[in-house]
């Protein structure tokens, strides 16, 4: 499915990633959500198809328990070490896990017991650990591979060129399955700056697919900044922190 849109609608004018004149919670997961539904539906597809991860990196755990009440059932976490704290008081099962920071494969087996959906798998090691636990756990794991579409030293991730070599091994482990991939996309000062990163994304994800005989539904990408324009370019699952909790200290 293509999911760009036609040339002369390309340009998408976004809103701040956050709004100073909405000051409570429930009124930024409202407009948040319903800036993806308008992305969506400009490229021609259901929003109900792109799922709200909300990023609560030391966002304290009563304002988490508030935003699960409010209806945010994905809740992305970077670090291990937070995450056990934070899931100990909102609850393992208040909302589905996603650990989408740098995974170290010494802390495999904590990260197997905290969450639902790794999406930062980026080496063999590491996905045969998690493998080795997850059968152990008697449990099939959904995980993602990362992927560094910009070529930034300072971001973890494959390299494109690098994609199959880990892909087709890391989806014959048993105990996990590779259902898509995942980007942080690199820092712009506008949207619209974003989306040659998720377009490659999605390529990548597509020739995969036809080269593997794959299927890999997901694609992780898109922040507070350039979430329409990530959903635009066939995003599944958008990491969006900022603007729902504001600016971290």
């Amino acid at each position: 499915m293509l999911f760009r849109l036609q040339d002369e609608f390309r340009v998408t004018n976004l809103a701040r990633s956050v709004n100073p004149a909405l000051s409570t919670l429930r009124d930024r997961l409202h407009e948040v959500r319903a800036r993806m539904s308008r992305a969506a539906e400009r490229s021609g597809r259901d929003p109900a198809a792109v799922a709200l991860v909300g990023v609560v990196k030391t966002v304290p755990s009563a304002v988490v328990r508030e935003a699960v009440a409010l209806g945010l059932m994905d809740l992305g976490e970077n670090r291990v070490q937070e995450a056990q704290v934070k899931v100990g008081e909102v609850g393992r099962r208040a909302a589905r896990w996603h650990m989408v920071g740098h995974l170290q494969r010494n802390k495999a087996g904590r990260a197997l017991e905290l969450f639902d959906r790794i999406h930062s798998l980026d080496r063999m090691e590491l996905a045969e650990s998690l493998s080795r636990m997850a059968v152990a756990a008697a449990r099939r794991l959904p995980v993602m591979l990362e992927v560094n579409v910009s070529g930034e030293a300072s971001k973890h991730g494959l390299a494109p060129d690098d994609l199959l070599r880990l892909l087709e091994p890391a989806a014959a482990l048993p105990g996990l399955e590779v259902d898509g991939l995942m980007t942080v996309g690199a820092p712009v000062d506008e949207p619209e700056r974003a989306r040659s990163g998720f377009d490659l994304l999605r390529r990548l994800r597509d020739r995969a697919q036809d080269a593997l005989g794959l299927r890999l539904p997901h694609l992780s990408m898109g922040m507070s900044g350039d979430f329409e324009v990530a959903i635009e370019e066939g995003s599944t699952m958008v990491r969006v922190g900022t603007a729902l909790f504001g600016p971290r200290a």
